[in-house]
């Protein structure tokens, strides 16, 4: 993955100081819309984390969402081989597209509820690198593996009680608690749930 790392990076010299950006919905994978980013646009969607671009109609940096509320926000931003077309990683607050369509390519974009396990990663991930004061999720990060794997046994044994008690709710809500800890889990030793879903594939094949 060609993660862009400084904006310096981007060749806006060749469409005479614009880059096309793809935008791809983080979770379903669909490509939402393409708009254009001048260096200023670029800038401004780093800083708000809120995609903007440049209007060419209206000759000015515009934010997608700015009068509808559908915000697209940025998850990451990826450079091509080439360094002149970005391809962003976002989470969109409703429709896309100004008829109404999820996507401005009139694609339907459900998601299934599975895929939110990879929005929690990221999530978790997120509180990793920037370790926010007065988040549980950074409390669990600075006490290291000793306190996380703990936290996981612990979940587990209340599933299993909420299992041989049938007792679903507490059943359902306990095992949500493991699966959340096991993602900080994993997050804290480098890996993500995909490389489960890996694991399990190659076992499956």
């Amino acid at each position: 993955m060609n993660e862009l790392k400084n904006i310096d990076q981007v060749n806006f010299s060749k469409l005479d100081g614009l880059v096309p950006a793809v935008v791809q919905d983080n979770q379903s994978m669909k490509v939402l819309m393409v708009g254009f980013m001048n260096r200023e646009a670029l800038e401004k969607t780093q800083e708000l984390g809120k995609v903007t671009f440049f209007s060419r109609t209206k000759n000015r940096l515009w934010t997608k969402g700015e009068e509808s509320g559908n915000f697209l926000n940025v998850v990451s931003i990826l450079i091509d081989c080439d360094d002149d077309t970005l391809l962003i990683k976002a989470n969109p607050v409703g429709p896309v597209c100004h008829t109404g369509n999820d996507t401005c390519f009139y694609e339907m974009n459900p998601k299934a509820d599975v895929q939110f396990l990879s929005y929690l990663q990221d999530f978790i991930d997120k509180r990793k690198e920037e370790m926010p004061e007065g988040s549980y999720t950074t409390s669990l990060f600075t006490k290291g593996t000793r306190k996380i794997t703990q936290k996981v046994g612990e979940e587990a044994v209340e599933t299993i009680i909420g299992a041989m008690a049938n007792d679903d709710e507490n059943f359902l809500y306990e095992a949500g608690d493991l699966l959340y800890h096991l993602i900080v889990l994993l997050s804290h030793k480098g890996y993500r749930i995909e490389d489960i879903v890996k694991e399990l594939k190659s076992r499956h094949s």
